[in-house]
């Protein structure tokens, strides 16, 4: 059975405040994911100050700030981050953070993050693609607005940069996104043609599409986790509280044992009740012995004992070797 590897995507749904972040922390571990994950930058090496926020921004968090004023107030510090990671260590949950420029991606691997993920902001972001892949690190790179050209050069700068295990999220990037825009089969277009692990980043409501691409695959689901998705901020809506993301997990690691091992045999339960439900070939009436088996004296019922079924073409046409009584199993 593979494990599904579970991200609890906090991202910035601390507020830019550190003991909202340490909660998730605590949420996310509750709930069951593997992982949680923040979102580490400089707003000021990210953003010229006169950006406007996306519509879902303006819907969710207002429109009267600029999309730099929004990101400064929820900017964390490299600090409040190494508090995070030894909190996060302390309680036994894994610490990711998408960086969003190289001495961000540094600094978090010098904290000693396991793997980098890259959010779909970044997927043709050359020199920082370039960067990570040198890092020698398992690297998970969503792929959303991207379309398969730009997923292909994304995934082949990595690799040329020395990246050796690399899993390709599909992702939409809407918030919420409808499930018309989700496009799930596009998962598995991406793991045929670059022959590498895929996941799914979710940005639904609800559980339905990423248990679904679990079942498809998928090795990887991130989802969004809030403490109370009626807080104030820009992805609070979009976001699962922890209640529901526990039972996305439940749901998740039920799926992963239904999906079993793939090969086709009876199991234990199968086996015992085969016994009783199997048909095997029987008397249809009494049968004197040296008459000729035929579909005129045999019958096909469940029995408990006897021939089974398969059997039938070697039983046709042969001599009975004694007296049968109607019912009574046949054996050669």
């Amino acid at each position: 059975m593979t494990k599904t590897f579970i991200i609890a995507e906090a991202g910035v749904n601390h507020n830019g405040r550190l003991d909202l972040a340490l909660k998730l922390c605590d949420a996310a571990r509750a709930a069951g994911a593997d992982a949680v994950k923040f979102q580490t930058w400089v707003t000021e090496k990210i953003i010229v100050p006169d950006t406007q926020k996306a519509d879902y921004q303006k819907a969710n968090s207002g429109a009267g700030e600029s999309q730099f004023q929004m990101l400064k107030a929820l900017e964390l510090g490299y600090d409040q981050f190494a508090q995070i990671k030894a909190y996060c260590d302390s309680i036994g949950i894994t610490f990711l953070s998408t960086g969003d420029n190289p001495e961000d991606v540094d600094f978090l691997l010098g904290l000693g993050m396991p793997l980098v993920k890259i959010g779909s902001g970044d997927i043709t972001n050359i020199p920082l693609l370039r960067h990570i892949g040198a890092c020698g690190k398992p690297v998970i790179l969503s792929t959303g607005m991207a379309d398969m050209a730009m997923v292909r050069k994304a995934y082949q700068t990595l690799q040329d940069a020395g990246a050796k295990e690399i899993t390709v999220l599909h992702c939409t990037t809407n918030y919420p996104c409808p499930p018309q825009e989700v496009n799930l089969k596009a998962m598995l277009t991406m793991q045929a043609e670059l022959g590498c692990p895929v996941g799914y980043s979710d940005h639904t409501l609800g559980t339905e599409v990423p248990v679904a691409a679990v079942a498809l695959g998928a090795t990887v689901i991130e989802k969004h986790l809030t403490l109370d998705h009626k807080m104030d901020g820009p992805d609070h809506a979009a976001s699962m509280e922890p209640g529901d993301f526990k039972e996305m997990c439940r749901q998740i690691r039920a799926i992963e044992v239904a999906l079993g091992s793939g090969v086709k045999e009876p199991n234990a339960s199968e086996k015992a009740i085969s016994g009783v439900v199997l048909k095997r070939i029987v008397a249809a009436r009494d049968i004197a012995a040296g008459e000729v088996l035929s579909a005129q004296n045999l019958a096909l019922k469940r029995a408990p004992e006897g021939l089974s079924v398969d059997h039938w073409d070697e039983v046709c046409g042969k001599k009975a070797p004694r007296d049968y009584h109607k019912d009574q199993a046949i054996e050669l």
